[in-house]
């Protein structure tokens, strides 16, 4: 966190791949407060991700990306969000 904080400067546009690979939930959050504090300071940020906690950062245009397309979607309609919601309220399901 101390090295991507370091390199953040305003007007910046940043290109992250996955961030959340080595973070804690707690600390993926703990990113978010640092990019909303970066998007203040005119900074954007384009996240390849799968991280359900980082698809919730507040304003964020989500797209999905498939074999055959580039789409926006929705929060709510994000396989890895439904997928761990389903798993959080019934883990003895799966």
């Amino acid at each position: 966190m101390k090295f991507l904080s370091s390199r953040l400067v305003s007007n910046g546009i940043y290109i992250l791949d996955e961030p959340e690979a080595p973070l804690s939930p707690l600390r993926q959050m703990t990113l978010i407060s640092i990019i909303n504090e970066m998007k203040s300071k005119n900074c954007q940020f384009f996240i390849a991700t799968h991280s359900p906690i980082l698809m919730a950062i507040p304003g964020a245009q989500i797209f999905y990306i498939d074999h055959s397309c580039i789409r926006e979607t929705l929060y709510e309609d994000v396989e890895h969000v439904k997928i761990t919601k389903d798993f959080l309220n019934n883990p003895d399901f799966f």
